[in-house]
């Protein structure tokens, strides 16, 4: 695929945004806030949206990805979209026979569990996910001068579900391959890598302004493990979509001890959860990173005065950062109440404004 141009980057006023400013580590009029899972769950207009179309039935219909994640930025104001998909689109996308099940999450009918397996894993191309592009395009449309985030699970939270079958709170079977196949294990992840760096690298030519790589499950995981089984797929990753000149977020949660390594893989914005403050996370990170989070999504259930304090409490150990993007500290919670999140918005953006 070519190289983005000059004509074919972001429009001027979308480059200045708020969040792509401060993804850059660039002065900002005010702290920009969006929320991970803005686009859905909590939204009674996006549950009614929804009825009766399957999650991935809906992710792959640009009618309903473009008014969902629309949705969150007329309701609150949030200073960026994220782009309404799930991580295993991709997959679904070159044949695996995989649903997301509803209270259980991803299935998948073959897991991967021997090389012969990797024969399910062939190349995404763009004619794969025509939907994603036509999609993407009619958000920049509408979305105006507010940057749209491109979004793609990592090759390790892919490989999990691959393995185990769908989702597991111990990745019994993902570590087994792990430690006892690390062959097979590399290029199950090198693999996923290319795929990922295609999805991503389709969400980008069609326009998005920024991308996340989200590795959900990398917690699950030691320093030690992380760098020698993970890292060099994540970097893969980032590294493939970087003469794009867009953003690259890297998030995961339980990730405290593994944020330098997020930055080392090449993001240029590190996600941290609500476990640790954002200054101790930026002497964790080191310098030349952006910082995104991390109020604790429970938090949103306080009474309005708990909720302010904690969000100036981020705020605050935010300064710490070269550049700070206020966020929760994982996604948004099915029953938070939609108008706390608006009312966060407004506040951080008044309690931040320079």
């Amino acid at each position: 695929m070519a190289d983005v141009t000059e004509t074919s980057l972001p429009h001027a006023t979308v480059r200045d945004s708020a969040f792509l400013r401060a993804c850059r580590r660039e002065p900002v009029p005010h702290t920009p806030v969006w929320f991970m899972r803005q686009a859905g769950r909590s939204l009674p207009e996006y549950r009614k949206l929804r009825e009766g179309t399957a999650m991935l039935d809906s992710c792959m219909r640009p009618d309903l990805v473009t008014e969902i994640t629309l949705q969150p930025v007329r309701r609150h104001g949030v200073d960026a979209a994220i782009f309404f998909s799930d991580i295993v689109v991709p997959l679904k996308a070159i044949g695996i026979d995989l649903d997301i099940k509803p209270g259980v999450g991803p299935v998948v009918a073959n897991p991967i569990r021997s090389r012969d397996d990797l024969a399910q894993l062939r190349d995404l191309t763009p004619d794969d996910v025509p939907y994603i592009t036509e999609a993407v395009g009619q958000l920049v449309g509408e979305l105006g001068a507010t940057p749209l985030i491109g979004f793609a699970g990592a090759p390790f939270t892919l490989a999990s579900y691959l393995v185990e079958g769908g989702p597991s709170k111990n990745h019994e079977r993902t570590k087994a391959l792990m430690y006892g196949d690390p062959r097979l294990w590399a290029d199950l992840v090198d693999r996923l890598a290319e795929i990922t760096s295609a999805f991503l690298k389709v969400q980008i030519e069609a326009g998005a302004s920024a991308i996340q790589l989200f590795d959900s499950w990398a917690g699950a995981l030691s320093a030690a493990d992380y760098r020698a089984s993970v890292l060099p797929a994540s970097t893969k990753v980032l590294a493939s979509v970087e003469h794009y000149g867009v953003p690259r977020i890297h998030f995961g949660v339980g990730t405290g001890e593994l944020l330098r390594m997020f930055g080392e893989a090449g993001a240029d914005v590190v996600g941290v959860d609500w476990r640790i403050p954002l200054d101790e996370a930026a002497r964790r990170v080191g310098p030349g990173r952006a910082l995104q989070g991390n109020l604790d999504s429970a938090v949103v259930f306080a009474p309005w005065e708990a909720v302010r304090a904690k969000a100036d409490e981020v705020l605050v150990a935010g300064r710490g950062a070269e550049g700070h993007i206020f966020n929760l500290g994982h996604g948004v919670l099915p029953n938070t109440d939609p108008e706390v999140l608006t009312r966060l918005v407004a506040h951080v953006h008044s309690a931040s404004a320079r």
